[in-house]
């Protein structure tokens, strides 16, 4: 595929200050050189950045480009997410990133969704062909997951629900996102799925995140990051050298595009977009 056809998407998070918002500009400044089909904003559990999520995209659209809010159902209501579908429709928001969301501990309400399917489902039944629907996808799989069959069985739901495409979560193993792809096929899910790209940053970090969401961090990869302990520039090289390299594989391998997690961050990314071409600006 031409590079100047790959799906490239950027995620960020709201802000919880004027600064952060300030520091977020700079960097989707600097990453909207690689022409971003879209800039996605997440969306906290139970709705809890909601406010913060629309006035993000609201940025983010007022600058000229496309952004994508996502929306996550657990804890909300049908009238809520109704509401907020509208308040999107109004602000000429076409592009959504559902998700079923974390579920709450204690006594907190699930609300009216238990999965994204319904989600899907529900959007499609008020609005119509109105937003794109990006979904999640997990090639090593939601580590809720009763199994890898239950897993795609489950991301097959969404996709008959009627989602336009989906964004993986990140992996650093190639053969991984492969497998889930042609297992999609074999399955006739005939549509976009987007590797999705996670920068180094810190060791304690990465194993956090990993830790929550199921991604795998391949043993002699975490070893070698363990290694450097306090030495961020050698741990970063490495994860650069690493992440460059699994980005390639994708792209030879046919992926559609990639989506890179910048952590409202711009320097890995715009380093690893010209070790592989994509600066076009």
């Amino acid at each position: 595929m031409d590079k100047q056809e790959l799906m490239i998407s950027v995620e960020f998070f709201p802000p919880k200050t004027e600064e952060g918002m300030a520091k977020l500009r700079e960097a989707r400044t600097q990453l909207a050189r690689l022409n971003p089909k879209f800039f996605s904003v997440t969306f906290g559990a139970g709705g809890s950045t909601r406010d913060r999520t629309l006035d993000t995209v609201l940025d983010i659209q007022a600058a000229g480009f496309e952004a994508a809010p996502h929306i996550s159902c657990i804890s909300s209501s049908k009238q809520e997410i109704r509401d907020l579908l509208q308040l999107y429709q109004q602000h000429d928001i076409k592009r959504l990133v559902a998700l079923r969301g974390d579920i709450p501990s204690g006594e907190v309400s699930a609300g009216d969704f238990r999965y994204a399917n319904e989600l899907v489902g529900f959007i499609r039944q008020e609005t119509g062909d109105h937003f794109h629907i990006e979904v999640a996808a997990y090639p090593e799989f939601h580590p809720e997951a009763a199994s890898p069959a239950a897993d795609l069985a489950n991301f097959k739901r969404k996709v008959d629900a009627g989602a336009n495409s989906a964004i993986t979560q990140y992996f650093y193993n190639p053969d991984a996102y492969f497998y889930f792809r042609d297992e999609c096929t074999r399955l006739g899910m005939d549509m976009p799925i987007v590797p999705g790209i996670m920068p180094i940053y810190n060791i304690t970090q990465l194993a956090r995140f990993s830790s929550v969401c199921g991604a795998e961090i391949p043993r002699w990869l975490r070893l070698r990051l363990q290694d450097y302990g306090d030495d961020l520039a050698s741990l970063r090289a490495l994860g650069l050298d690493v992440v460059t390299g699994v980005c390639e594989k994708l792209l030879a391998g046919g992926a559609p595009g990639l989506h890179f997690y910048t952590l409202n961050q711009s320097g890995i990314i715009t380093t690893l977009a010209e070790r592989l071409g994509l600066k076009t600006a």
